[in-house]
């Protein structure tokens, strides 16, 4: 089987066939970073990155481009009310952001271009635009003509007599479906000069610019949240063809995480960002939380939903260390044909970590039987597995050398080693020995939890 992915462009299952062979290009709508990131906000990247990760473990060199949007009216007005500079009030966030992602094992981005960076190739498009009928000039402001591109809306499926580009009122619009380009300068505003008047970019233009700029005209994929279908990507694809350039080949677009059945947004006041979440659980276990669904479906956010996953992942983590303890360590194998099967049909990764769950229960049994071997191989392709999804206990990235996460990784090594004498002693029938074991981690504030997959523990430095 190979890749198919869901293309919301013509809503179905396509094979992936890029552009050029072997090689995957893909452009990502990044954040605009107006505050402090939520959990909402990084699912789009993790999942994205899952994406580049089985590209790159199935033969793939992936260019992928995320923006950073640090110029906009959001910016400008959470700025103003802190008395800070917006270039200042930008650049914090922008690293907050990164922080984040980075925190949560997502590979840095092959580039990562700001919007104020792109001025002069913004203008080179809207050029292009005005001068082919397309985009028109109005007051300083630089307007799309959406009736002149006869198949606006297929992206989103919207009628063009019925769209509603939420902008607020401007005398210089010929049609009020069409869609700023080009905002003109204001007082106490930042602005550059254009040939049309000093002013700042539109955010539909910049990204059209960006993604050209460093992916060429034609590119594989372009992604983001599905609450940028319309009109965000609409319109990137409108003014992007109506200049001439064929754009994304496939659209993809992730589900939102919502609270109380609401899109988390700042606007609603219902957000967890990421330094509150990454104080209740571990970078690791957030990110196994934000990828146990799949990546179209939405997440609804709850305490036990995240709960679950966090003793989800630590099934398969105690599996790997157990083996480590007793067998050695297990190197990375090649993954099951029915994790494979999964990824390639659109990143379906509830059936990949079904798929990997399945191999830790087969592995803990091939332990429990004192068949190492078995086990040994067993938690080298769940280690190949969880690596695709950034998952591997014993990457790099989840090992820390300093401070409270080394205790916790020492506390953890000493809690594995005595539940694997447990399990020796239950093996024994020595029943006595065993529950001696799990009362005296009990005595220390550590519960021990038997699950098919094998003993799981929570307490101290270890998210309880």
């Amino acid at each position: 089987m190979t890749l198919h992915l869901h293309d919301t462009a013509t809503r179905s299952l396509r094979e992936f066939v890029p552009l050029r062979p072997r090689t995957a290009s893909i452009y990502v709508c990044g954040a605009t970073v107006q505050g402090v990131p939520h959990i909402g906000h990084v699912r789009s990247v993790v999942n994205y990155d899952v994406l580049r990760r089985w590209l790159m473990a199935t033969g793939y060199d992936v260019l992928l481009v995320r923006n950073v949007t640090d110029i906009d009216d959001k910016i400008l007005a959470r700025s103003a009310e802190a008395g800070r500079p917006w270039w200042e009030w930008a650049y914090t966030h922008e690293r907050a952001f990164e922080d984040a992602y980075t925190a949560l094992g997502c590979l840095p981005p092959s580039a990562l271009p700001r919007a104020t960076g792109h001025v002069p190739q913004m203008v080179e498009l809207m050029a292009r635009l005005i001068e082919t009928g397309h985009a028109y000039a109005a007051g300083g402001d630089v307007y799309f003509a959406v009736a002149t591109m006869p198949d606006y809306g297929s992206l989103s499926g919207q009628h063009p007599d019925e769209v509603c580009q939420g902008e607020s009122a401007a005398s210089g619009k010929r049609d009020p479906r069409d869609f700023t380009l080009w905002k003109g300068a204001r007082p106490g505003e930042p602005s550059w000069p254009t040939p049309w008047g000093p002013g700042r970019p539109g955010w539909h233009l910049e990204c059209s610019a960006m993604a050209t700029t460093y992916l060429g005209p034609e590119f594989d994929i372009h992604g983001g949240g599905v609450d940028l279908v319309f009109p965000h990507h609409e319109n990137e694809r409108a003014q992007s063809r109506a200049a001439g350039d064929p754009f994304a080949r496939y659209w993809l677009h992730n589900g939102w995480v919502t609270l109380s059945g609401e899109k988390m947004s700042k606007s609603l006041g219902n957000t967890l960002s990421i330094p509150a979440t990454l104080r209740r659980v571990r970078a690791v276990e957030l990110r196994y939380y934000l990828i146990a669904a799949h990546y179209r479906s939405a997440v609804e956010y709850s305490d036990g939903a995240l709960n679950e996953a966090v003793v989800a992942y630590r099934r398969i983590e105690s599996f790997v260390h157990r083996v480590r303890e007793r067998c050695g360590l297990p190197e990375p194998r090649t993954w099951c044909a029915q994790f494979a099967a999964a990824m390639d049909d659109d990143l379906g990764t509830p059936a990949a970590l079904a798929a990997i769950h399945a191999s830790v229960r087969e592995g803990n049994t091939a332990l429990d039987a004192g068949e190492h071997l078995a086990a040994l191989e067993a938690a080298g392709s769940v280690r190949a597995m969880t690596g695709v999804l950034g998952l591997d206990p014993l990457a790099e990235q989840w090992r820390s050398t300093s401070g409270a996460d080394a205790a916790s990784a020492t506390l953890a090594a000493l809690v594995d080693r005595l539940l694997a004498e447990r399990t020796e002693a239950r093996n024994r029938r020595d029943y006595a020995t065993a529950d001696a074991v799990r009362d005296q981690l009990l005595a220390a504030g550590i519960a021990v939890e038997d699950t098919p997959d094998g003993p799981v523990w929570t307490g101290k430095g270890h998210g309880g």
